[in-house]
């Protein structure tokens, strides 16, 4: 062994190295805590960060990622502490997911409606201007 400690293997975090470890800023963590999303222990005007924090921290910015609002952010891992636990906590992100992904498919139709329009309209727009242009 190296005698090297991984950050899974740590106990505690500062809000420093949370912000390196996630590359995130302090003030986002410092938001997040504002929020109730983590709680870390507060040792005179020092945070300390533990392994549910650091966990809960992983577990906003992955659902920040997929585009889900920090709102369904809370619900989604406030559930694994409460009944029904962490089976009640993935049926609502599988229906969560569903959601969002069905939001995502439509919004990618309406954008290709969208690009397929302005094609109509520039193709129309060359073809008008040829025509002003007597060619």
């Amino acid at each position: 062994m190296s005698g090297v400690t991984t950050p899974q293997e740590q106990e505690t975090w500062t809000i420093a190295e949370l912000g390196d470890e996630f590359h995130v800023t302090h003030r986002t963590i410092r938001h997040y805590e504002e929020l109730g999303l983590i709680s870390p222990e507060r040792r005179g005007t020092v945070r300390v960060f533990h392994k549910r924090d650091r966990t809960r921290l992983a577990l906003i910015l992955r659902g920040k990622r997929i585009g889900f609002p920090l709102d369904e952010i809370r619900t989604i891992i406030d559930m694994y502490d409460q009944t029904p636990g962490e089976e009640g906590q993935l049926v609502y992100l599988l229906e969560q997911i569903a959601a969002r992904r069905t939001d995502l498919l439509q919004r990618r139709a309406d954008i290709d409606q969208t690009l397929r329009d302005l094609a109509d309209v520039e193709h129309r727009c060359h073809s008008d201007l040829h025509d002003l242009r007597g060619h």
